[in-house]
């Protein structure tokens, strides 16, 4: 069993729930990024509001950041919920 395999996030009932969770939540982090850069974007054209654009800039880095995290995190999940019997019949060999 490897990671990043499409067969994984539909084994069961359970899988497709925590994919389908996490997928909800990479789009929310994803949108989220977006939108601080927008509006980061859209508040540098006004020299008083420089520090805020800088912080909404700051944040939707930390949030690009942050979605490689939730996948590697959901194929770990999802790779623990995979078949035991499997690996230990690998780890006898």
């Amino acid at each position: 069993m490897k990671l990043f395999q499409h067969a994984q996030r539909q084994r069961s009932k359970a899988s497709r729930d925590l994919y389908a969770r996490f997928e909800l939540l990479y789009t929310f982090v994803d949108f989220s990024a977006a939108l601080c850069f927008l509006v980061g974007s859209i508040l540098f054209f006004r020299e008083s509001l420089i520090t805020p654009a800088t912080w909404l800039f700051v944040v939707g880095s930390v949030l690009f950041a942050a979605k490689p995290t939730l996948r590697l995190l959901r194929e770990v999940r999802l790779y623990r919920m995979g078949d035991y019997a499997d690996l230990a019949e690998r780890l006898e060999d």
